[in-house]
């Protein structure tokens, strides 16, 4: 059994910067996809980065260049840097472990960005 916990979410301004964190903890082996996925209400979870193993990127094309997925595999760990946040990243935003092609699911964590 894999569990992930998130941190991090929040309330912030337009412009602003948070950070999330999830770590994962349970029956988990080296080969994994990490990732960071979102729903705003009234639309579908849509991925907004991921990160394998061996540190390959994926980023939903509306926040490359202002967030940046990391993870610190001693720990089992993935970080979401988001920088420059807009309204429209409103949402909450729930981590995702792809292990041997099981997907995992954190509780989410609440992002909002307003004035």
């Amino acid at each position: 059994q894999v569990q992930l916990v998130e941190s991090g979410g929040g309330l912030v301004q337009p412009g602003g910067s948070l950070r999330l964190s999830c770590a994962a903890s349970g029956s988990i082996f080296n080969i994994y996809v990490m990732g960071w996925y979102r729903q705003a209400p009234g639309k579908q979870r849509e991925l907004v980065a991921n990160i394998a193993y061996g540190g390959s990127t994926k980023y939903e094309a509306s926040v490359k260049g202002r967030f940046t997925i990391s993870r610190d595999n001693t720990k089992n760990t993935v970080y979401l840097q988001m920088n420059s946040l807009k309204p429209e990243d409103t949402a909450v935003y729930y981590c995702n472990l792809n292990l041997g092609g099981v997907g995992y699911w954190g509780q989410g964590t609440q992002v909002t960005v307003s004035s």
